[in-house]
Order: C-alpha cells, then sequence, then structure tokens
C-alpha cells in the first residue's frame, strides 16, 4: 500500500512538474514582414518593436520566450491550432477578430495609410482612385478596408503574401499604390532608396473596420497567459520599459 502511494505521489509531482515547465515557455506568432514591428535581420535573426516587446513581456513574466514564424493571414487558424500560445504580430483588435480570439490591453495605435509616387494626384478620396489598381497584404485591416470601402466603387484591389511583396510591384509600375500601416509603410519603404519616389497621400481613420489599436491575440480562455501578459504590460508602462521601447523605433507616440 504504501509503496503504490508513493508511486501515486511520484508520479503526481512529476505531472505538477512537466506543467510548471510547460508554463515557463510563451510562444508568440510572427510574421516577420512588418518592419519596424517585426522583420528578419541580415543574419536571421528576429528584430522589430514587437519582438522586442515580446521578450521585455517574457523577461518581467520571468518566462522564456519561443517565437514561431508564419504567415499573417494564416496566423489566427494556427493559434486554434495550438502551433504557440499568443500572436504578436501587429494584429488590430476588431469585433471580427474578437469573435475568434481574446486581445491583451493595447500595445500601440498606428494609423493605415495610402502609399503612392509622390507626383500622382491620388487621395484617399475614393472618387481618385476608380480604376487604379491599389495592392495590400492578406488577411490585414487594411485588405478588408480597400476590399469593403474601395473595390465595390471601381478600384482593383490586390492582394499580396505580405506587405514587402507589394512593394516590388509598385516600384514596377504594376501599382497604382498601396494601403498600409503608416509606420511600416514609412519606416520598411519611404527610408529606403526605392522609397524615396514616393510618399504617403493620406491616413485613414475608421474604427469599425480599423478596431481599436493592436494587441496580442490568446485563444479564448486562456485566463492564465492573458493575466501573465497584461501584468507585465502594465509593469513596463510602471517602470519606463516600454516608453524606452518605443523611443527606439519611433519618433512620436504609439499609445494614445
Amino acid at each position: 500500500m504504501k509503496k503504490s502511494l508513493s508511486l501515486a505521489l511520484l508520479f503526481s509531482l512529476t505531472t505538477v512538474s512537466h506543467a510548471a515547465l510547460a508554463q515557463q515557455t510563451l510562444r508568440f506568432g510572427v510574421d516577420p514582414t512588418f518592419p519596424p514591428f517585426e522583420f528578419k535581420a541580415a543574419d536571421g535573426s528576429l528584430q522589430g518593436f514587437d519582438v522586442d516587446l515580446g521578450n521585455a513581456i517574457c523577461a518581467q513574466a520571468k518566462v522564456k520566450c519561443q517565437w514561431v514564424q508564419m504567415g499573417f493571414d494564416s496566423s489566427i487558424p494556427a493559434l486554434q491550432a495550438k502551433k504557440f500560445d499568443a500572436i504578436l504580430s501587429a494584429m488590430s483588435m476588431t469585433d471580427k477578430r474578437r469573435q475568434q480570439v481574446a486581445f491583451s490591453d493595447m500595445l500601440y495605435n498606428t494609423p493605415s495609410a495610402l502609399l503612392a509616387p509622390a507626383a500622382s494626384t491620388l487621395t484617399t478620396d475614393v472618387a481618385s482612385l476608380r480604376g487604379k489598381t491599389i495592392g495590400v497584404a492578406q488577411g490585414t485591416i487594411q485588405e478588408t478596408y480597400a476590399k469593403t470601402k474601395w473595390e465595390p466603387e471601381g478600384v482593383k484591389v490586390i492582394s499580396y503574401p505580405n506587405q514587402m511583396e507589394v512593394y516590388p510591384d509598385l516600384v514596377a509600375g504594376r501599382l497604382d499604390g498601396s494601403l498600409a500601416n503608416a509606420v511600416s509603410a514609412e519606416q520598411g519603404f519611404l527610408t529606403s532608396a526605392e522609397g524615396k519616389p514616393y510618399a504617403i497621400k493620406g491616413t485613414l481613420v475608421d474604427k469599425v473596420i480599423f478596431g481599436d489599436g493592436v494587441g496580442i491575440a490568446l485563444r479564448k480562455g486562456d485566463e492564465a497567459n492573458l493575466k501573465m501578459i497584461n501584468a507585465a504590460l502594465a509593469e513596463m508602462h510602471k517602470n519606463g520599459t516600454y516608453d524606452q521601447l518605443t523611443k527606439k523605433y519611433f519618433k512620436f507616440s504609439v499609445y494614445p
């Protein structure tokens, strides 16, 4: 009897130990094609504001960070399939997405912008866009906006696997413009040599489509990780870590 109890106790402690170890790793899904939020450096390492933010959250929560690369358009299905624990990849918190996932507290809020040749007469007014071809990244709120607001009005909207694949066609003249995150467009394209002839031709505000800023997406019911992430974020705002990270990447406030 004593031997059986000892074995049962050992099994129980081993199970608890494995569960504790599992909780010490937080797996973030990321699509590294949205500089300055997430991108790959020349050596293949993951870089960007979201990556630094995620690593800081893990450090604050005293857990290990693990990064899993994925395509943004398939990020929510991959999250639901438990390929990682959370999406940290500039995901805007929209009502449609809230039906599928739970979101952390807001990370930041940046506008969407129309990117086009500086000499063009294009604006965000759909009248100037009729008959034009606009490139967007699949699965983004910019794709949703363009297909909802512009496509029915005679604008041709072409979706690409990610935003970095939009720019070559824009430079080659196969696109008249692109709707993208304003910060990503400015720092990921306009500051480059090929981006110099281009400019932001206007920004857009639409709370229904663009949502309430960017958050970290988790599976519904994952209260443990949600509480841990929000507690870490709150402490990072208090101790100045968040402000230090934003100053590294942005010249203006991204947290309203």
